[in-house]
């Protein structure tokens, strides 16, 4: 994500909007704002404007992976790397459990042994899956980038396209469960992402240069995310098929959920933002972003924090969306500081050790 020994702040720039993004969608359906499917419209006219803004928020965890294989396809793979992400995991893991005790939040007496294991082991368990998927991706992605750069262009083409069908087309136009299909939760799709990413690094796709077209594109994708599942949620009362397909499109691996994704990445890909105390704070923050996501969706505080926050109190009426914005800025704003904190901390335990 450099350009010689800076980060380019357009994408640095997107990580943050990205992780806004996603603690929004936390809100919406943890907090129940985003009232499950199947439900009827008219009795809810909340929960249409919640799943709305959840639909432009959906393609936040894509954009992520999509920026990783964008520069770890031409860069050099880092063992370290790995070290710094698990050692970051488990800060957050194991260092919560313990403060909520210590505060009588939690009672020690609530957390049993299996507790204790997912949090002293939380990739193996999928205490957090975005991480445990992100490290086995990394873990592959010096063969990755070898083979992307390795192969023909019209080859690679082939192959994306080969993956995308599998891992998204096939579950997109089926509405049925298929056995194969994760949601995007997982490694395989992750792959696919990182493929993508590097055919863009490499090849870039023309059309979507044109910011007007990647605006348009981002808009036009979310929106149907929007209207194929209130049409799908409209269906269901009458054919059974239609209530499992609903909530289909707000899954990472749906087509229309890629298509977003790879179209707000062109948005910020063209975005120029001029070096000065802006670029330097942004360059400043990005980096926490992920130190966000652990503080807020630690097993022990991904529920509590929207009941400390009140949200049951709102997500029947359109108060949740201010409300909604307050959290979400209040929980980016906590959970960047308290990473900037365990980046300092960490970063004096690396001095000492020299």
């Amino acid at each position: 994500m450099a350009t010689g020994n800076k980060r380019q702040a357009n994408f640095e720039l997107l990580r943050i909007v990205a992780m806004l993004m996603i603690i929004s969608l936390h809100y919406l359906v943890k907090g129940g704002a985003a009232v499950p499917f199947p439900f009827a419209a008219k009795e809810s006219p909340a929960g249409v404007l919640a799943w709305l803004i959840e639909a432009f928020c959906i393609v936040a965890v894509n954009c992520y992976v999509l920026i990783s294989g964008y520069f770890c396809v031409e860069s050099a793979w880092k063992p370290g790397r790995i070290v710094s992400l698990l050692g970051q995991v488990l800060f957050y893991s194991l260092l919560i459990p313990v403060i909520l005790i210590l505060t009588g939040v939690v009672s020690a007496g609530d957390l049993n042994v299996y507790d204790w294991i997912g949090f002293l082991l939380p990739l193996g368990t999928e205490h957090y899956w975005f991480a445990t998927a992100y490290l086995v991706l990394y873990l592959f992605a010096p063969f990755l980038s070898v083979g992307i750069q390795k192969m023909k262009k019209r080859d690679l083409q082939i192959l994306l396209a080969l993956l995308l069908a599998f891992f998204s087309l096939e579950k997109t136009i089926v509405p049925v469960y298929l056995a194969t299909d994760r949601y995007g939760y997982d490694f395989g799709w992750f792959l696919c992402l990182f493929v993508t990413a590097g055919y863009i690094r490499l090849y870039g796709i023309d059309w979507l240069e044109k910011r007007s077209h990647a605006v348009g594109l981002y808009a036009a994708s979310c929106l149907w995310i929007w209207l194929l599942s209130l049409a799908s949620n409209a269906l269901s009362g009458k054919i059974d098929t239609f209530a499992h397909y609903a909530d289909m499109p707000y899954t990472y691996n749906h087509l229309l959920c890629l298509v977003g994704a790879v179209s707000l990445f062109y948005v910020f890909k063209g975005l120029s933002i001029r070096e000065g105390r802006a670029a330097d704070v942004i360059r400043l923050l990005a980096p926490c972003t992920f130190g966000v996501y652990l503080l807020h969706e630690h097993i022990l505080v991904r529920y509590r924090w929207l009941e400390w926050l009140h949200a049951d109190k709102v997500k029947e009426s359109f108060l949740f969306v201010p409300h909604m914005a307050f959290c979400v800025l209040l929980v980016y704003v906590i959970g960047t500081a308290v990473d900037l904190a365990r980046a300092w901390v960490f970063g004096r335990m690396k001095r000492h050790e020299r």
